[in-house]
């Protein structure tokens, strides 16, 4: 049963996911992501609900407009495969508190969509980032009603202001390392990151830092990158997080282990 559950999330995570395509087309250029209905960009046609199933269309299509064969970027199915398979992490991670997962599979759906304009734009729209406040602290108050868990809830709130107040503190001793948009998004991890614990909202904030230098450290060793180079750094937030929510205890407890050691 439990498998099944994590199947029917894992579908309707490419669902979301197709979504996403268009929510991170559409956002950056401040369109609206209700309609109209998605068009090949070349000529202009509208895309069939045939067209619209994620992943398969695309395969079977083989990456090409059904009208004028324009190439389709990969990425598309990449996107739907990828919240496929963080909704159905993320429902196996949570199996124990049902009331749980609605928060933590809209993490998955924000941060993809997050990480990808990022990657694009490098910047992180205020349009996805403030909204997820509200709704990251209304879907914690289901499980904090459902299982009593007001702590869990308190940590919470805690988590947010630790780890944006870290943030605003780095981005201030050196702005040039990252933005207000950084800031903001880092709030918004730490609520979910502190629900879980306090070494949760460590290893995913340490994490990020790590992920983004060890990227960068490539980069500038093979020579696309420079000390000044931008290089967006919430995708590495994200998945820092991403993490931590999945595996975090397991590296707490693995550090305590060498502590103790």
């Amino acid at each position: 049963m439990d498998l099944v559950v994590v199947a029917l999330a894992a579908v309707l995570g490419l669902l979301i996911g197709s979504f996403l395509n268009v929510v991170i087309y559409r956002v950056p250029a401040g369109e609206s992501v209700v309609s109209p209905r998605s068009r090949c960009p070349r000529c202009g046609t509208e895309l069939a609900a045939r067209d619209n199933v994620p992943v398969l269309s695309w395969l079977f299509l083989r990456g090409r407009c059904r009208t004028c064969a324009e190439p389709i970027s990969s990425r598309y199915p990449l996107v739907e495969a990828g919240c496929g398979v963080l909704f159905g992490l993320m429902t196996w991670r949570f199996m124990d508190s049902p009331l749980t997962i609605p928060a933590y599979l809209y993490l998955a759906a924000v941060g993809l969509a997050l990480a990808m304009i990022d990657v694009d734009t490098k910047r992180l729209p205020d349009a996805l980032t403030l909204p997820s406040y509200p709704v990251a602290a209304a879907l914690l108050l289901i499980p904090a009603f459902g299982y009593h868990e007001w702590s869990d809830f308190v940590r919470a709130v805690l988590g947010a202001v630790a780890l944006g107040g870290f943030y605003f503190v780095v981005l201030f001793i050196y702005p040039n390392g990252m933005g207000w948009g950084d800031v903001k998004l880092a709030g918004v991890l730490g609520a979910y990151l502190g629900w879980l614990s306090w070494g949760h909202v460590a290893v995913g904030g340490f994490l990020g830092f790590a992920l983004g230098g060890v990227l960068g450290g490539l980069l500038m060793l093979v020579g696309r990158a420079g000390r000044k180079t931008a290089i967006p750094f919430g995708p590495f937030m994200i998945l820092g997080t991403i993490i931590a929510v999945l595996w975090g205890q397991g590296i707490v407890d693995w550090y305590a282990g060498i502590l103790g050691n």
